[in-house]
């Protein structure tokens, strides 16, 4: 009966899809409607609608068309720069596209963790809650969580210390509602500067967490639960 009344909804939110280009006298096009049959079946399959939102969640509401990729990555840049306007005009966080299929979320050390801490700060809570907005509406996108540090301190502290800093963040989007299975966390420690370590200022830059968002591309899906090296 689950599976039936799933099909019956597929069959209404094509159908909502088809009036809506009517009103809009745009053709729906074939590459809409197979989004969406993916996107739907594939949530159906793993048990993923979620009846209190009617939203698609989960890992497995299926990939993303190659065609299609590029469309789906501008709405949602676009949606994470609207939603996060205010931290990136103080040059909090920085989002940039870093691959066709990829987004990245630099966040300013000042405003995610203090100095040897991994507790979020209260500033940081309120961009996270944005971006889990965000995210919970573009469900094909894997989240990877990379936490650095700058070369104070012993490499093993340092290490421990972004793994935590990583794992908080990841916690906290999933406790916002973002699938379990959609969210991996890594730390590098200080490893991965981008700045010079000898400077206070550079120090700075090189603590912080960033935020890497992967398309799960239809044909190559493990691509995008596979931690960035960059």
């Amino acid at each position: 009966m689950k599976f039936r009344k799933n099909i019956v909804r597929v069959g209404g939110i094509i159908g909502v899809m088809a009036l809506t280009a009517c009103a809009s006298n745009e053709p729906i096009g074939r590459t809409q409607v197979g989004a969406a049959v993916g996107a739907v079946t594939g949530a159906i399959l793993g048990h993923q609608i979620d009846d209190d939102r009617g939203r698609l969640i989960g890992a497995a509401v299926g990939a993303i068309a190659g065609a299609a990729v590029g469309n789906y990555m501008d709405e949602q840049q676009a949606a994470l720069e609207e939603q996060l306007r205010q931290e990136r005009e103080a040059e909090a966080i920085e989002v940039t596209r870093v691959a066709n299929d990829t987004l990245r979320l630099n966040v300013n050390s000042e405003v995610s963790f203090a100095v040897n801490s991994a507790l979020i700060s209260a500033e940081f809570y309120n961009s996270l809650n944005k971006v889990s907005g965000v995210l919970g509406d573009y469900a094909q996108t894997v989240v990877h969580v990379i936490g650095h540090t700058d070369s104070t301190g012993p490499d093993t502290y340092n290490q421990k210390l972004s793994e935590e800093r990583a794992n908080n963040v990841r916690r906290y989007l999933v406790s916002q509602g973002i699938t379990d299975g959609r969210v991996v966390a890594e730390g590098r420690g200080e490893r991965s500067p981008v700045a010079n370590n000898n400077t206070e200022a550079g120090r700075s830059q090189n603590r912080r967490v960033e935020i890497l968002l992967k398309t799960i591309v239809k044909g190559r899906e493990s691509q995008a639960f596979k931690v960035p090296t960059g």
